[in-house]
């Protein structure tokens, strides 16, 4: 009787442990839920990580051979170089601040691609890429500017967009420095109709471009800039809030309807990419 009584306790004791085992599991799924609703709604996370990756001095991640300073076709010179995309004379401009190795920047151009292509398209806007090398210098590695140089390499194809694209699409994790393999982004170039030809490889392989990145990154540095991606419209900073709303592909929309109304939607074509 005794020994029933004692299996008959050590049964309901195991019963108990599993019930709070399951509500332990259940707990910690609906916590992941909840977050992960909230960095798909609001972009909450790439806001934090692009607020932590901020300017922390050290080494500017350029490259280590010194080089003559060739711009890509159709870029924006001055002392902020740039390439631009969309219609030449859209009236509300984009300025993109980014790193190829930056998860947040693929955050941010994973949810708001169609959406800026979409205000591009149809002459409400037109965006400049300023590229930085800010994960080099923070992690190591080349993998930001070896990007840059490939992404350059495209404008001069004229295909800047989509291979643009392309990396942020296949991304490697932020420790992970695929990038600074010139096979790599050959490779992906492949994805692009046809990008992938002997003059792009060149290109890249030869670092043509790699002084220019270097100008676009001290550009960074110089600038007020909490981190990586920074993002103005005409040039009010939109990343992760503008005026107490955040950011979403709505409030986009609606932000550049209110600094267009009144003007005509971009008509020309821009020089390339």
């Amino acid at each position: 009787m005794s020994q029933k009584n004692s299996d008959g306790n050590r049964s309901a004791r195991e019963r108990l442990q599993q019930q709070r085992e399951r509500e332990k599991a259940r707990e910690k799924q609906r916590r992941v839920l909840i977050v992960s609703a909230a960095v798909v709604g609001v972009l909450g996370l790439a806001a934090v990580v692009g607020v932590i990756a901020a300017n922390t001095g050290g080494d500017d991640g350029g490259s280590d051979k010194a080089g003559p300073v060739v711009a890509p076709t159709g870029s924006i010179e001055g002392d902020k170089p740039a390439i631009p995309t969309g219609k030449a004379d859209a009236p509300s401009t984009l300025a993109i601040w980014e790193d190829f190795r930056c998860p947040a920047c693929a955050s941010f151009e994973n949810a708001f691609r169609d959406t800026i292509h979409e205000l591009e398209a149809s002459g409400a806007l037109k965006a400049e890429y300023h590229l930085a090398t800010l994960i080099d210098r923070n992690m190591g590695g080349q993998g930001s500017l070896r990007a840059a140089n490939a992404a350059a390499c495209a404008q001069d194809s004229g295909k800047f967009t989509a291979y643009h694209d392309t990396l942020y699409m296949n991304q490697p994790p932020e420790p992970d420095d695929a990038f600074g393999d010139n096979a790599k982004l050959i490779e992906l170039a492949a994805k692009v109709p046809g990008l992938d030809t002997p003059a792009f490889r060149s290109c890249v392989e030869d670092g043509t471009h790699d002084s220019w990145v270097g100008k676009s990154n001290e550009a960074f540095q110089k600038g007020d800039f909490q981190g990586t991606p920074s993002v103005l419209l005409n040039g009010e900073s939109i990343f992760p809030t503008k005026g107490g709303e955040q950011i979403s592909p709505e409030n986009l929309k609606k932000w550049v309807a209110e600094a267009n109304k009144g003007k005509k939607p971009g008509t020309a074509s821009p020089a390339a990419g």
